[in-house]
């Protein structure tokens, strides 16, 4: 994982999460072009909220999982899908799934977040969402790992911090119904 903070004119929140993975681009770019189809094998559903797009995964497509709202912005199917925040308020950016090659018979995955807090989510992305996220995405990399090598998905445990974070979650959204 890489994080950094930039000036105040763009993003002031940079997050990478990378994995290289052995297996060839089309395979790794198959697996992110079914993200929020019935045939996701990626998105770590059995453990967070499900990824669900309103329409197969192109440009223009809406969703997003539990409280965080996407669009598909830019889809260059079996390398690249890029997703701009709709919500939560003050989310403004970017996330990404971006597949390159690495080698001979392998691949590099990688999810990259661009964000610029405004109002109330300076506090709630650090102290909320930010653990949140880095632990949904390592299990979305284990994932990929797993499926990749022909092996039965093992998750790891969950820091203590997430673990607390997730039961604030779970109530909070015990009082919102309704979310994607």
């Amino acid at each position: 994982m890489v994080m950094g903070l930039a000036k105040d004119a763009g993003p002031s929140v940079f997050v990478g999460h990378e994995r290289t993975l052995p297996a060839p681009p089309e395979r790794i770019g198959r697996l992110v072009d079914a993200l929020g189809s019935p045939d996701d094998a990626l998105w770590p559903a059995d453990r967070w909220p499900a990824l669900q797009l309103d329409k197969p995964l192109q440009v223009g497509a809406r969703g997003g999982h539990g409280p965080m709202r996407y669009h598909v912005v830019a889809h260059e199917p079996g390398t690249l899908v890029r997703f701009r925040f709709t919500g939560p308020p003050g989310f403004v950016g970017e996330h990404e799934f971006l597949v390159e090659r690495a080698g001979r018979g392998a691949s590099r995955l990688r999810h990259a977040l661009t964000l610029r807090p405004i109002g109330n989510a300076r506090l709630t992305w650090p102290l909320f969402y930010a653990p949140l996220h880095d632990a949904l995405i390592e299990d979305l990399m284990d994932r990929a790992e797993a499926v990749v090598k022909g092996e039965p998905y093992a998750p790891r445990e969950w820091s203590r911090r997430v673990r607390f974070l997730r039961r604030i979650a779970k109530r909070w959204g015990e009082r919102r119904p309704g979310r994607m």
